[in-house]
């Protein structure tokens, strides 16, 4: 079901420049997105210093965003969500708490390579990805062989990437194409409420509407290989 355009949107939108880096126009063509958009991102002029940096894709309404650049103000974080109605709640979030180690990007994730410089991330999280089992949309998948090529572009050498799902049929697909697409799995859980990850773990609204079923929740951390490590 399509989701309501919140009222007043575009203002609310123009209200938080500061926090929006990239709106989506872009998304009109990707292929001509990807040739001619390259105003690649300067993060040391963005947040004003110099600091690691993670990316979260398809950052929803901000919930975990919000909570992770609160525990890590020393990390600047970049939350990236292709719907113009849902990255609005989160950049409102961010904006009430006053952070300022979040910056938003609302484009679709084909073309963060446009505008994230080459081997700068440290992480990148997929919180419960929309798992697509059609066959015939599995490039669309964002642990598909076709974004793990983007992952591999933008990560840093033993950069990583964290996954947490719902859905463990997607779940093996991910480890499968982690896998053959050149990432070292460094930790594989079934049941994250009851694994030593738990503690650590930042839980949603969306995530405990998971949990109050009684869902087990799936997390997996892939590693971005050493240059000449097997």
């Amino acid at each position: 079901m399509r989701m309501r355009r919140k009222r007043n949107l575009l203002p609310r939108l123009e209200a938080l420049q500061e926090l929006l880096l990239v709106s989506g126009r872009p998304m009109l063509n990707l292929k001509e997105a990807a040739q001619n958009y390259r105003a690649v991102i300067d993060y040391e002029a963005c947040f004003q210093r110099t600091a690691p940096v993670e990316v979260e894709i398809g950052c929803g309404n901000g919930g975990f965003i919000l909570e992770k650049a609160k525990r890590e103000p020393s990390v600047d974080f970049f939350a990236v969500e292709i719907s113009s109605n849902v990255i609005l709640a989160a950049m409102e979030k961010v904006k009430r708490e006053q952070l300022k180690n979040v910056r938003f990007l609302n484009i679709p994730a084909e073309i963060l390579p446009c505008y994230l410089p080459e081997e700068s991330v440290e992480t990148i999280y997929l919180n419960f990805s929309t798992p697509l089992p059609e066959k015939s949309r599995e490039k669309q998948r964002l642990t598909s062989s076709r974004f793990l090529g983007i992952y591999q572009q933008l990560l840093k050498s033993g950069g990583k990437i964290v996954q947490k799902t719902d859905s463990e049929g997607f779940f093996d697909y991910s480890l499968a194409r982690f896998e053959e697409n050149g990432f070292k799995i460094e930790s594989v859980t079934r049941d994250l409420v009851n694994s030593e990850f738990a503690k650590d773990n930042i839980v949603t609204e969306y995530e405990q509407s998971f949990l109050s079923k009684g869902q087990k929740i799936f997390r997996a951390v892939a590693r971005k290989k050493e240059q000449g490590e097997n």
